[in-house]
């Protein structure tokens, strides 16, 4: 059994601590806004917060979240500056990698609340959008921030 918090509400499950962390939000409690890409941990498609971090669902183990907080995209209300500042910014094409890149933008605004390019880059490059709206993300990030991040 493994007892943690998703987006504030805690679980626990009977299942082996080795599962990905992402079938366990998306096949046993349904929380199908973290996507599969990769498998690997290397497209960022299912980026989750485990304690404020990033952490690739597909990679981390159930066991490696015992006790611990995760937010899924959720979990990240409507309001929030990212989620308002990528409609804003129409960041979204085909909008599958959508919710990993908008939980590492939480995670970097969170820690540095006025980013430059190279800290969003830095924060932003295990995130793989395959429609190459990297420069809408960037500006959205902005936005988020404060700094506006107009479109073009």
């Amino acid at each position: 059994m493994v007892s943690f918090q998703v987006n504030g509400t805690y679980h626990t499950v009977d299942l082996p601590p080795d599962t990905p962390l992402l079938w366990v939000l998306r096949e046993h409690l349904r929380l199908v806004g973290t996507k599969f890409g990769c498998g690997a941990g290397l497209c960022g498609a299912c980026t989750v917060l485990v304690d404020g971090e990033p952490k690739r669902s597909c990679s981390t183990d159930l066991g490696e979240v015992s006790g611990k907080k995760v937010v899924t995209i959720e979990g990240i209300p409507a309001g929030h500056p990212v989620k308002k500042a990528w409609l804003d910014q129409e960041v979204s094409q085909c909008g599958y990698c959508q919710p990993g890149q908008i939980m590492s933008a939480v995670a970097l605004l969170a820690k540095k609340p006025h980013p430059s390019d190279a800290d969003i880059d830095g924060a932003m490059s295990g995130n793989i959008c395959r429609c190459g709206t990297y420069g809408r993300i960037r500006r959205a990030i902005h936005a988020a921030a404060g700094k506006g991040g107009r479109k073009p």
